[in-house]
């Protein structure tokens, strides 16, 4: 019987080697995007928001309200700093409110 080696790894440590082997790294970003999204903007603009999508470097976001999205729109250099941040990574250089 072969002896069993004592190395211990973390779920994260784990995760991370398993996303990046099977190159899956842009579907996790999307899920990311959409999640922080909904955390940031709060559920009061989630539910107006019919989709949200990551399109190189460009995050596109479908909004139900058209003052919502006039009001969305004075802010997108805010909103693409704290979803950045949020992120832990440039993802976002562009806002598009449709």
């Amino acid at each position: 019987m072969a002896k069993r080696e004592n190395d211990s790894f973390s779920i994260e440590d784990l995760m991370k080697t398993f996303i990046k082997q099977n190159n899956l790294s842009k579907g996790m970003q999307k899920i990311k995007v959409e999640e922080t999204w909904a955390k940031m903007m709060g559920p009061g603009v989630a539910t107006h928001t019919t989709s949200v999508k990551l399109h190189n470097k460009t995050l596109i976001i479908q909004l139900k309200s058209s003052v919502l999205r006039e009001e969305l729109s004075y802010g997108k250099d805010k909103i693409i700093k704290m979803m950045n941040e949020e992120m832990g990574d440039k993802l976002i250089n562009k806002i598009m409110l449709v």
